[in-house]
Protein backbone atom coordinates (compact mmCIF):
# COMPACT_ATOMS: atom_id res chain seq x y z
CA UNK A 1 0.00 0.00 0.00
CA UNK A 2 2.51 2.09 -0.47
CA UNK A 3 2.07 4.68 -2.20
CA UNK A 4 3.38 5.55 -3.74
CA UNK A 5 3.42 6.52 -3.38
CA UNK A 6 3.80 6.43 -3.29
CA UNK A 7 4.52 7.77 -4.06
CA UNK A 8 7.06 8.85 -4.68
CA UNK A 9 8.69 10.88 -4.06
CA UNK A 10 11.68 11.52 -4.30
CA UNK A 11 13.29 14.41 -4.19
CA UNK A 12 16.50 14.90 -4.76
CA UNK A 13 19.53 16.01 -3.27
CA UNK A 14 20.68 18.05 -0.46
CA UNK A 15 24.09 18.56 -1.85
CA UNK A 16 23.01 19.69 -5.28
CA UNK A 17 24.33 23.18 -5.76
CA UNK A 18 21.73 24.58 -8.12
CA UNK A 19 18.13 24.06 -9.13
CA UNK A 20 17.60 20.98 -11.28
CA UNK A 21 14.96 18.73 -12.81
CA UNK A 22 15.09 14.95 -12.50
CA UNK A 23 13.15 11.93 -13.69
CA UNK A 24 12.64 8.82 -11.57
CA UNK A 25 14.75 5.90 -12.79
CA UNK A 26 12.18 3.10 -12.77
CA UNK A 27 14.84 0.39 -13.05
CA UNK A 28 16.57 1.54 -9.87
CA UNK A 29 13.66 2.77 -7.76
CA UNK A 30 11.47 0.63 -5.53
CA UNK A 31 8.23 1.37 -3.72
CA UNK A 32 7.92 -1.08 -0.85
CA UNK A 33 5.40 -1.62 1.92
CA UNK A 34 4.96 -3.59 5.10
CA UNK A 35 1.71 -4.56 6.88
CA UNK A 36 0.90 -6.84 9.82
CA UNK A 37 -0.59 -10.27 9.10
CA UNK A 38 -2.55 -12.14 11.79
CA UNK A 39 -1.03 -9.71 14.29
CA UNK A 40 2.10 -11.91 14.42
CA UNK A 41 4.26 -11.10 11.42
CA UNK A 42 4.82 -8.52 8.70
CA UNK A 43 4.08 -9.11 5.05
CA UNK A 44 6.29 -7.10 2.72
CA UNK A 45 5.72 -6.26 -0.89
CA UNK A 46 6.65 -3.82 -3.58
CA UNK A 47 5.41 -2.13 -6.70
CA UNK A 48 8.00 -2.56 -9.41
CA UNK A 49 7.14 0.43 -11.60
CA UNK A 50 7.34 3.99 -10.32
CA UNK A 51 7.59 6.92 -12.73
CA UNK A 52 7.63 10.67 -12.33
CA UNK A 53 9.54 13.90 -12.10
CA UNK A 54 11.23 15.92 -9.39
CA UNK A 55 12.26 19.56 -9.39
CA UNK A 56 14.67 20.49 -6.64
CA UNK A 57 16.06 23.89 -5.72
CA UNK A 58 18.04 23.81 -2.47
CA UNK A 59 18.10 27.60 -2.33
CA UNK A 60 14.32 27.87 -2.80
CA UNK A 61 12.59 24.80 -1.41
CA UNK A 62 9.20 26.38 -2.14
CA UNK A 63 10.01 25.93 -5.84
CA UNK A 64 10.75 22.22 -5.39
CA UNK A 65 8.16 19.62 -6.36
CA UNK A 66 7.50 15.91 -6.80
CA UNK A 67 5.00 14.28 -9.17
CA UNK A 68 5.10 10.47 -9.06
CA UNK A 69 2.95 7.57 -10.25
CA UNK A 70 3.04 3.95 -9.08
CA UNK A 71 1.61 1.22 -11.32
CA UNK A 72 -0.65 -0.81 -8.99
CA UNK A 73 -0.64 -3.79 -11.36
CA UNK A 74 3.08 -4.31 -10.67
CA UNK A 75 2.48 -5.36 -7.05
CA UNK A 76 4.58 -8.27 -5.88
CA UNK A 77 4.53 -9.98 -2.48
CA UNK A 78 6.20 -13.13 -3.87
CA UNK A 79 2.89 -15.00 -3.60
CA UNK A 80 0.80 -15.00 -6.82
CA UNK A 81 -2.53 -15.78 -5.09
CA UNK A 82 -2.03 -12.97 -2.59
CA UNK A 83 -1.01 -10.58 -5.38
CA UNK A 84 -4.17 -11.46 -7.31
CA UNK A 85 -6.27 -10.83 -4.18
CA UNK A 86 -4.54 -7.48 -3.59
CA UNK A 87 -5.35 -6.42 -7.18
CA UNK A 88 -9.00 -7.45 -6.75
CA UNK A 89 -11.89 -5.19 -5.65
CA UNK A 90 -11.29 -6.37 -2.05
CA UNK A 91 -8.16 -4.21 -1.96
CA UNK A 92 -6.66 -2.03 -4.71
CA UNK A 93 -9.25 -2.77 -7.41
CA UNK A 94 -6.47 -2.37 -9.96
CA UNK A 95 -8.81 -2.68 -12.93
CA UNK A 96 -10.65 0.44 -11.78
CA UNK A 97 -7.74 2.25 -10.09
CA UNK A 98 -4.57 1.19 -11.92
CA UNK A 99 -2.33 3.89 -10.48
CA UNK A 100 -1.39 5.58 -7.23
CA UNK A 101 -0.14 9.14 -7.47
CA UNK A 102 1.70 11.56 -5.24
CA UNK A 103 1.84 15.29 -5.93
CA UNK A 104 3.78 17.43 -3.49
CA UNK A 105 2.37 20.61 -1.99
CA UNK A 106 5.22 21.56 0.36
CA UNK A 107 8.91 20.83 0.63
CA UNK A 108 10.86 21.81 3.75
CA UNK A 109 14.20 21.16 5.42
CA UNK A 110 14.18 18.85 8.45
CA UNK A 111 17.88 18.82 9.35
CA UNK A 112 21.13 18.21 7.49
CA UNK A 113 20.33 16.14 4.41
CA UNK A 114 16.74 15.59 5.57
CA UNK A 115 13.45 16.93 4.27
CA UNK A 116 9.74 16.69 4.89
CA UNK A 117 7.70 16.48 1.69
CA UNK A 118 3.98 17.06 2.14
CA UNK A 119 1.66 16.15 -0.68
CA UNK A 120 -1.52 14.50 -1.84
CA UNK A 121 -1.54 10.73 -2.17
CA UNK A 122 -4.29 9.34 -4.38
CA UNK A 123 -4.92 5.65 -3.82
CA UNK A 124 -8.02 3.60 -4.64
CA UNK A 125 -9.76 6.77 -5.84
CA UNK A 126 -9.23 8.57 -2.51
CA UNK A 127 -6.92 11.57 -2.09
CA UNK A 128 -5.43 12.36 1.33
CA UNK A 129 -2.48 14.45 2.49
CA UNK A 130 0.62 12.56 3.63
CA UNK A 131 4.08 13.61 4.79
CA UNK A 132 7.15 11.80 3.50
CA UNK A 133 10.36 11.85 5.51
CA UNK A 134 13.20 12.07 3.01
CA UNK A 135 16.63 10.97 4.20
CA UNK A 136 19.88 9.52 2.89
CA UNK A 137 19.96 12.07 0.10
CA UNK A 138 23.10 11.57 -1.94
CA UNK A 139 25.25 14.04 -3.82
CA UNK A 140 25.04 13.98 -7.60
CA UNK A 141 27.06 11.08 -9.02
CA UNK A 142 27.94 10.28 -12.61
CA UNK A 143 26.23 7.21 -14.04
CA UNK A 144 27.63 4.73 -16.55
CA UNK A 145 26.73 6.96 -19.50
CA UNK A 146 27.97 10.18 -17.89
CA UNK A 147 24.49 11.22 -16.71
CA UNK A 148 24.13 12.77 -13.26
CA UNK A 149 22.12 10.84 -10.66
CA UNK A 150 20.97 11.37 -7.07
CA UNK A 151 19.17 9.12 -4.63
CA UNK A 152 17.33 9.12 -1.35
CA UNK A 153 14.88 7.23 0.79
CA UNK A 154 11.37 8.43 1.61
CA UNK A 155 9.22 6.85 4.32
CA UNK A 156 5.73 7.32 5.69
CA UNK A 157 2.96 5.42 7.43
CA UNK A 158 -0.66 5.43 6.34
CA UNK A 159 -3.88 3.83 7.54
CA UNK A 160 -5.14 1.78 4.61
CA UNK A 161 -8.76 2.25 5.70
CA UNK A 162 -8.41 6.01 5.14
CA UNK A 163 -8.07 5.14 1.45
CA UNK A 164 -11.02 2.75 1.30
CA UNK A 165 -8.93 -0.43 1.60
CA UNK A 166 -11.14 -1.94 4.29
CA UNK A 167 -11.14 -5.69 3.59
CA UNK A 168 -10.15 -7.92 6.47
CA UNK A 169 -11.50 -10.73 8.57
CA UNK A 170 -11.64 -11.04 12.32
CA UNK A 171 -9.72 -13.93 13.82
CA UNK A 172 -11.37 -16.32 16.26
CA UNK A 173 -9.45 -14.90 19.20
CA UNK A 174 -10.01 -11.30 18.10
CA UNK A 175 -7.77 -9.12 16.03
CA UNK A 176 -7.62 -8.76 12.29
CA UNK A 177 -6.09 -10.85 9.53
CA UNK A 178 -4.67 -7.67 7.93
CA UNK A 179 -3.39 -4.72 9.96
CA UNK A 180 -4.57 -1.19 9.29
CA UNK A 181 -1.20 0.59 9.50
CA UNK A 182 1.00 0.34 6.41
CA UNK A 183 4.65 1.40 6.40
CA UNK A 184 5.88 2.68 3.06
CA UNK A 185 9.52 2.90 1.97
CA UNK A 186 10.59 4.46 -1.31
CA UNK A 187 14.17 3.89 -2.40
CA UNK A 188 14.71 6.46 -5.10
CA UNK A 189 17.19 7.00 -7.86
CA UNK A 190 16.79 10.07 -10.06
CA UNK A 191 18.38 11.10 -13.35
CA UNK A 192 19.16 14.76 -13.96
CA UNK A 193 17.60 16.23 -17.09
Amino acid sequence: MKHAVFMTLSLAAATVVSAANYTIDTAHTSAGFKVRHLMISNVKGEFTKTTGTVSFDPKNLAASSVDATVDVNTISTREPKRDAHLKSPDFFDAAKYPAMTFKSTKFEAAGPGKYKVTGNLTLHGVTKPVVLDLTNVTPETKGMQGELRVGGQATTRINRKDFGLTWSKTMDGGGAVVGDEVDIVLDLELIKQ
